[in-house]
């Protein structure tokens, strides 16, 4: 059955998924212009942002692990994936700096340097900005294709900052951003695993 969605997938071109990304988005706007988004739609449509923007980091973290593991060839969704997990968490951003703040700099800089879920959530991003600029196969021939993979391992410390970001941000322990960061947690561990796994099997004695 696998083999056979894998053989179905391979037909599938990627760009629809970038439309398909696009519909939280869509859905909020509307909400937003209808007054969906409750009494304080600002911190609604950031926090929905950024939980959109979440959820795509965590599907594009889960596609080598569902190759190993169940067979399910999804890589040439990936970079669609990390592109939209990108613009929503970009959007996240930009709402809280421009509709929350409302870009007063002096207030921005304080939060950041004095509040650690913003300074974590800001690292996120940072990691995450390389990632976007060189999601193209022009990056990957002008960098070298071991350069730009030791490059895109940002994708990791910058999904455990989000993660964290998460639960820092909300009051209280509540249990959506525990389950996130337990989901991130197991995730970036079987990747480890993996690359352990390569490891050893690189340099384990030839036993012929």
């Amino acid at each position: 059955m696998i083999q056979s969605l894998n053989s179905t997938l391979r037909r599938v071109p990627a760009w629809p998924l970038y439309i398909v990304g696009l519909a939280p988005l869509l859905w909020l706007v509307w909400l937003l212009s209808t007054g969906g988004l409750g009494v304080d739609p600002v911190k609604a449509l950031e926090q929905n942002l950024g939980d959109t923007g979440l959820k795509l980091i965590i599907a594009g973290l889960a596609v080598t692990p569902l190759r190993k593991y169940a067979g399910l060839n999804l890589i040439k969704f990936r970079r669609a994936l990390g592109l939209l997990a990108f613009l929503y968490v970009t959007l996240h951003l930009t709402v809280w700096l421009v509709l929350d703040i409302q870009l007063r700099w002096g207030e921005i800089w304080t939060d950041i340097t004095k509040r650690p879920y913003i300074t974590i959530g800001m690292a996120g991003f940072a990691m995450l900005l390389p990632l976007a600029i060189t999601s193209n196969n022009y990056s990957v021939r002008k960098l070298g294709a071991a350069t730009w993979r030791k490059l895109h391992w940002l994708t990791y410390p910058a999904a455990l900052a989000g993660a964290i970001h998460y639960v820092m941000v909300v009051k209280g322990w509540q249990i959506t951003p525990m389950i996130y960061f337990a989901v991130v947690a197991q995730l970036l561990l079987m990747r480890v695993k993996l690359s352990r796994g390569r490891m050893l099997a690189r340099f384990a004695p030839d036993s012929r």
